[in-house]
């Protein structure tokens, strides 16, 4: 299939609403915004019709769907819909000294409602074991959650991403008792830091039932809307998993809204590297991209207020969006906001809630609504509440630089007309369809492959011995994954040296990206 006359449909599903765009190639045919509806299936089988309509595009003619969703993300801050969850760690003897789940807020401990137990096992960063697995502790453990009424279970053992052959015995063993339960490994999901890695496989469990249940609400919409092309999730690094590990790995799509902007504005504006502001309704998310992804976080990243270690981008939020409330003297703005209920609050649009978006269109930079609304407010009161707002923005995008090296600034979001095409004295870039720059991020994301190893680098192997090995693994990785050999391209590759640990002892990272397999090479960035 020629990359002109591939076919793809992205969607993000928001907490308010729902994007939904349809491409061809590099071209966007149509893309529009519906309202999230609590019925998951109604909501996207709504904005698919609505988008394919206006695409003029037959079922027959999509590729490929690729999907957004904030489900999951919003599951674990509001503390709801959480499963209870029973964790095995495998690191006794020497494990012993900090507990599983060690830092967890109170709620998110009352909500997930855990059982845990420490067993015989572990590896040393070399994979030498540290303790031998015990068939008979295990099953023993199964049974109590078997008796307790769980059925999603968590295993981390030490050191697990060098050698997951426990985890996975463990699991095996598992399922002799119990054998319906869903098990995420440690080792599927996090990197080093054993603490860090088992809170990514707890949250990861306790979103089981959920992940099946969104996943299927998927397939039913694409069913009743008559597509039969295959569909993906959007991961949190700005990547495509199939549903089928969707369902299985719910908590790498965590972050993927603000992932999916930062692409989709990469993609719209042609800019491989740039800070990228989404203005939505009630925030503004800045981020930075490196080589057309978003720049990973380099430390822990608390989800729910939970300490992990997966992927994340690196992206600091601020309370300003279109529906930011503005006090009546115009000298305070947000962060509370009117959010989804900004077409009836908006002073505007006939409400009577002064917000951010009545402030620009009294500044003259927005054309929206009924302008006569807001006549009567102060203008030189509306010019300093502008520049206020200006003022957030631009802090929060110097917050965001690592240098002095200058970068452009692209805006993207439904909020982007409150800058007006400009952000205090420099110039943004606002692309074509920025308000629809989530789904058109993840009508392009790619397929990835990426690996995290601690390996001993010395005389038996090299630095470059050491990263070409964990890129082969990192590249079949994606092939597995659905990703066409031919246009793998690398991402990015780190290698930094562990002195504490002696021995050589050097941890690599490598990820890569590819296209999906049926799509030729993507001429973009990143392709």
């Amino acid at each position: 299939m020629s990359e002109t006359s591939f076919i793809r449909v992205g969607i993000d599903v928001g907490g308010t609403n729902t994007d939904a765009v349809v491409m061809r190639g590099r071209e966007v045919l149509h893309g529009l915004k519906s309202a999230t509806t609590a019925d998951v299936t109604s909501g996207v089988l709504a904005a698919l019709e609505q988008v394919l309509a206006g695409a003029g595009i037959a079922r027959d003619q999509v590729g490929a769907v690729m999907i957004g969703t904030t489900q999951f993300t919003n599951a674990l801050v509001e503390r709801r819909r959480l499963a209870p969850v029973g964790l095995i760690r495998l690191a006794l003897p020497a494990g012993r000294g900090v507990p599983p789940l060690s830092g967890w807020p109170e709620d998110m401990l009352a909500a997930v409602r855990l059982h845990w137990r420490e067993a015989q096992g572990g590896f040393e960063f070399n994979g030498r074991e540290l303790g031998r697995l015990d068939a008979d502790e295990i099953r023993a453990i199964a049974a109590e959650f078997a008796a307790a009424g769980v059925a999603d279970i968590a295993i981390s053992g030490a050191f697990s991403f060098i050698n997951d052959s426990q985890e996975r015995q463990a699991a095996d063993w598992v399922r002799e008792v119990l054998p319906q339960a869903r098990i995420t490994l440690s080792s599927q999901i996090g990197r080093v830091d054993l603490l860090a890695r088992e809170s990514a496989a707890t949250l990861n469990a306790s979103l089981g039932p959920l992940g099946v249940e969104v996943v299927a609400a998927f397939e039913e919409a694409l069913r009743r809307s008559g597509i039969k092309a295959p569909f993906f999730l959007t991961q949190n690094d700005g990547t495509l998993m199939p549903a089928a590990q969707a369902a299985r790995f719910p908590i790498l799509t965590v972050a993927s809204g603000p992932t999916n902007s930062m692409r989709g504005a990469a993609f719209l504006s042609g800019l491989a590297d740039a800070i990228v502001v989404d203005i939505g309704g009630t925030t503004s998310d800045v981020g930075v991209l490196q080589a057309g992804f978003p720049r990973q976080a380099g430390v822990a990243v608390e989800v729910g207020g939970v300490r992990t270690n997966f992927r994340m981008p690196d992206v600091f939020s601020v309370g300003l969006g279109g529906g930011s409330i503005v006090s009546s003297d115009l000298k305070n703005l947000g962060p509370q906001s009117v959010g989804y209920h900004l077409h009836s609050e908006a002073l505007v649009f006939g409400g009577q809630t002064l917000t951010a978006t009545d402030i620009a269109v009294a500044a003259g930079v927005a054309a929206l609504g009924d302008a006569a609304r807001v006549r009567h407010l102060d203008g030189e009161a509306v010019r300093q509440c502008h520049l206020h707002l200006q003022h957030i923005v631009a802090d929060a995008v110097e917050r965001m630089r690592t240098s002095a090296e200058p970068l452009p600034v692209v805006v993207v979001g439904g909020g982007s007309i409150l800058l007006g095409g400009r952000l205090l004295d420099g110039e943004i870039h606002v692309p074509a369809h920025f308000g629809v720059a989530n789904a058109v991020g993840a009508a392009m994301a790619q397929i990835c492959g990426e690996v995290d190893r601690v390996l001993s680098v010395g005389p038996d192997l090299s630095r470059e011995a050491a990263i070409a090995q964990v890129r082969v693994e990192a590249e079949q990785r994606a092939i597995e994954a659905g990703a066409d050999a031919a246009t793998l391209a690398l991402v990015d590759t780190e290698d930094v040296p562990l002195a504490y640990m002696g021995g050589g002892a050097t941890r690599v990272r490598v990820r890569v990206v590819g296209n999906l397999l049926g799509q030729t090479r993507f001429k973009g960035v990143s392709a």
